[in-house]
Formats: structure tokens, C-alpha cells, sequence
């Protein structure tokens, strides 16, 4: 993930110094504006991923009082059993996401850590039906794995 959003930021850093270059039909202020975007969400998951790099705590724990998730910049930390309606997954560009379905995503949403990470949160409820993902990519577990496990888990906690 560091070395794939370094090569945008590179290449939005070129967007925003030589727009020109790669102008063909576009306007440079079109370029000069892609190239700044790039560098800015890039850089934030380049950023991201060097903290998580570091990072020893676990990623997803789960316990008697729910799934505590910190798989990613827009988690929400602990989400309680009783929250919990269901779970779906969706394949976004060959990446599987786990949905956490809850009866109050607003509670959720308003957990966010910052605006960007509240921005993806409402982004994600409304398009997927939940504010709630789980990626497993940054988790040492494979999908179907962590998938079978909160499936289980949660069968365990809604008899």
C-alpha cells in the first residue's frame, strides 16, 4: 500500500509541477487539480500505512462485548453485539469488504475519528447500506477466514 500510493503521490506531485507535460485537450487547471487531489488522498494512505506499518496492536478483536475494529483509517472501534443485524460482503475492484450491518449507523458515523474518516463512513452507508467495512488486506487473516469467524461469532451471541 506505501509503495503504490508513493508512485501517486510522485506522479500527482508531476500533475501539479509540470501540467503542461501531460495536457493534451485537458486545461492545466484540470491537471494541476488531479495531480493536487492525488497527492492529498495519496499521501494520507501513504501516511496511514506507514502508522500502521508500526502499529503492534491487533486489528480486529473480538470479545463478549462485540468486534473492536481498527482494520482501517475510517473504523469505529467497538461495535456491540446488540448493534449488529447482519454482515454482507461486496468486491470493490478485486478487494473483498466486510459490511457490518446495524440497526443505528448513525451512532457509528458519529465515532468518526476525523472529517475525512466521517466522510467515508456516511459515503459507505449510503452506497452499501453501512457505515461499517472490514478489509481484511490489513489484517493478518485471510477474507474467508475472518469472514467464517464473525460469522460464527456473532451466530454464537444472537441464539
Amino acid at each position: 500500500m506505501f509503495v503504490g500510493s508513493l508512485g501517486f503521490v510522485i506522479l500527482g506531485g508531476l500533475f501539479v509541477a509540470r501540467p503542461d507535460v501531460w495536457a493534451r485537450s485537458e486545461p492545466t487547471a484540470f491537471i494541476r487539480t488531479i495531480g493536487f487531489a492525488s497527492v492529498v488522498f495519496f499521501g494520507a494512505a501513504a501516511f496511514y500505512s506507514v502508522i500502521k506499518l508500526f502499529d503492534n496492536r491487533a486489528g480486529l478483536i473480538m470479545d463478549e462485548d462485540g468486534i473492536t475494529d481498527r482494520s482501517n483509517a475510517s473504523s469505529v472501534g467497538l461495535i456491540a453485539w446488540e448493534d449488529i443485524i447482519g454482515f454482507r460482503t461486496v468486491e470493490i475492484s478485486s478487494t473483498k469488504i466486510l459490511l457490518i450491518i446495524t440497526d443505528k449507523p448513525e451512532k457509528y458515523i458519529e465515532r468518526a475519528k476525523n472529517g475525512f474518516a466521517r466522510r467515508a463512513l456516511i459515503l459507505n452507508n449510503k452506497l452499501y447500506g453501512s457505515p461499517i467495512s472490514i478489509v481484511a488486506g490489513t489484517l493478518q487473516i485471510k477474507f474467508k477466514d475472518m469472514e467464517k469467524l464473525i460469522e460464527s461469532e456473532l451466530n454464537k451471541r444472537k441464539v
